[in-house]
């Protein structure tokens, strides 16, 4: 006969308690399942637009308050001067056409300066805040980083239209002090307009590139390497119809401004000037494209 369990034994005998609970998926009617709010995203969305202005006026304070874009805009107008003034007084003979310098051809010569200046300041808008650790701050108070790419854009182009008559202006006005001729006028309107529009796309070029290097100095060195080295360099290695896409080579092109060095194989390759505008235009945009994506993805702090 097999002796009584030990009470203390029955008490520690595990009890499973089973609850069924209905399911979710099979109880839940259409009418409870959360939605998503798309209000909110517009909202959001209005909200990003709305702050268009501020961006625009903090970045007009940070263009303004920078003394490297103002030592350029003030610079332009000199370079401008002495330029056509040097050419008035001293050079006087054009070692293309072996003529005399006239007022119609002077006051352009500056441009090309002025659109490499133009190039570094957009470059200086961006590498200056990376470098002064300024740019984590604004990116913290606007997290909408394609606010602050369209107003530092803007802002860019409005600077370089402004450097672009600065330049003019003062080639135009050391053309008439260094007591040069008139010459041929009638296409003055026509060059003046397309020297303005590459000099508003130079910054934002600058721009890109300072958004991808992030690095003031290097960043420059870049610029000034590639315009006075490696694009002289590849025009000299590479047929007419190859070096003719190159992006200073296409803002000579609209510029008008031929150079001694041009062949007749070289002539005969030339695009348009509503080639070049789209070419040069292109560099720009995808410089500012490719800024615009690694500016999203990397860390700003």
């Amino acid at each position: 006969m097999s002796p009584h369990p030990n009470p203390q034994q029955r008490l520690q005998k595990p009890i499973t308690i089973t609850i069924t609970t209905p399911s979710i998926a099979s109880s839940a009617t259409p009418d409870l399942l959360p939605l998503p709010d798309r209000s909110v995203r517009e909202r959001a969305r209005r909200d990003e637009v709305a702050s268009i202005p501020t961006a625009l006026r903090s970045e007009w304070i940070k263009l303004t308050t920078l003394r490297s874009n103002v030592t350029i805009l003030t610079l332009t107008p000199i370079i401008g001067v002495l330029l056509s003034f040097i050419l008035a007084v001293v050079v006087k003979i054009d070692p293309d056409t072996n003529k005399p310098y006239n007022i119609g051809e002077t006051f352009l010569f500056s441009t090309w300066l002025t659109i490499v200046l133009a190039a570094i300041a957009g470059i200086l808008m961006f590498t200056s805040e990376v470098q002064h650790g300024t740019m984590a701050t604004a990116m913290t108070a606007q997290p909408a980083r394609w606010v602050t790419v369209a107003a530092k854009s803007a802002i860019a182009a409005g600077f370089g239209l402004a450097m672009g008559a600065l330049g003019m202006f003062g080639g135009l006005s050391g053309a008439v002090l260094g007591g040069l001729e008139r010459g041929d006028t009638s296409d003055m309107t026509t060059k003046a307009l397309w020297g303005l529009f590459v000099a508003t796309l130079a910054p934002l070029l600058g721009l890109g590139i300072g958004m991808i290097v992030r690095h003031s100095a290097a960043a420059v060195s870049f610029l000034l390497v590639w315009v006075f080295v490696l694009e002289i360099l590849i025009r000299a290695l590479v047929p007419p119809n190859v070096h003719r896409f190159l992006p200073f080579s296409a803002a000579n092109g609209l510029l008008g401004t031929g150079t001694g060095t041009n062949t007749p194989e070289m002539i005969a390759a030339e695009l348009s000037r509503v080639q070049d505008a789209f070419l040069f235009g292109g560099y720009a945009a995808a410089a500012l494209t490719v800024g615009t994506v690694l500016l999203y993805r990397r860390d700003m702090s």
